[in-house]
């Protein structure tokens, strides 16, 4: 990873992604689109700084087979006592942008679930519906609980489509390593938990398993980014924060989204209806359409 781009990852940090991570503090609300704090923001002290160091080293194990699905068993077998070099947005094979320079941009749209974060921003949705814009949204479980007919709606809508935000919503860690104070996942079997628990909630509801993942915060280690893709799934996080988790003005919103440049992986919330997302959203995406703009679904640009 150049320095640059570690730069750009450590500044998106400043914006906690607090849309899933509960309360709002102030240091969440003055990370605004200018703001540009340390490295430390975005890793803590004594870790390396994400893809900086060698990947974690798997123990030796036998791979299950192909024509059988990953279990619990296997992933504690394989990753149990690895250890993790990374914390942060950034680990092998993790998606932050897509494939091109090209006028594209995924608008990706987190509903994190659980105790202030199940609320639905209808207006935002409804915007996208009427301008015709594809979206990919990060769905957590316990948001699926509590908004059923919600879900099935977005599900049977071509426009958008459903990506996995993790079964309870915590940080992917192997150790324990926790991110705006939401604890993470303790083992490689809690990654395993984390991920399965609604996946195969999922592919229950859509029929199909869902191709993509997003931690509970965006945040993973090294380790727990390659379990999610033994589970079949690719892991990812984005290249511009547009809406400092659910914390910005409409008029932040609107001046960040409209600065994402081609092949930007966009990230914003669908869960707070009373927060700046829908109404920035709404003056974002004519300015970019009008500048030959256009949008895309994850899967329609990530093969």
């Amino acid at each position: 990873m150049t320095p640059s781009r570690r730069a750009v990852l450590a500044a998106m940090a400043g914006g906690a992604l607090a849309g899933c991570a509960g309360p709002r503090s102030t240091a969440n609300r003055s990370a605004s689109v200018t703001g540009s704090p340390s490295t430390s923001a975005a890793i803590a002290p004594g870790t390396s700084t994400p893809g900086s160091s060698p990947s974690a080293t798997a123990p030796t194990a036998t791979a299950p087979s192909a024509s059988r699905a990953v279990t619990r068993a296997d992933i504690v077998a394989r990753y149990g006592h690895a250890v993790p070099h990374t914390w942060g947005f950034d680990a092998p094979a993790v998606v932050h942008a897509l494939p091109t320079t090209r006028r594209v941009i995924a608008l990706t749209f987190d509903a994190c679930g659980g105790p202030g974060g199940s609320g639905y921003d209808a207006a935002l949705i409804d915007f996208l519906r009427r301008r015709e814009i594809p979206a990919t949204l990060f769905i957590n479980s316990r948001w699926i609980d509590a908004n059923p007919a919600v879900f099935r709606r977005l599900a049977a809508e071509p426009l958008f489509e459903i990506a996995n935000h993790g079964t309870r919503h915590r940080p992917l860690s192997v150790t324990g390593r926790s991110a705006y104070g939401i604890p993470g996942t303790r083992s490689a079997a809690e990654v395993y938990d984390e991920i399965s628990g609604n996946q195969t909630k999922l592919t229950r509801l859509l029929g199909t398993p869902p191709r993509f993942f997003r931690s509970g915060t965006a945040y993973c280690d090294d380790v727990a980014a390659r379990i999610v893709t033994a589970l079949g799934e690719r892991f990812v996080s984005f290249s511009v924060n547009g809406d400092g988790g659910a914390t910005f003005t409409p008029e932040q919103v609107r001046t960040t989204v409209t600065a994402a440049p081609g092949g930007s992986i966009v990230i914003c919330h669908m869960n707070h209806p009373r927060g700046g997302t829908a109404r920035g959203i709404t003056a974002a995406v004519p300015q970019l359409l009008a500048t030959g703009h256009s949008f895309t679904r994850l899967s329609d640009a990530l093969h």
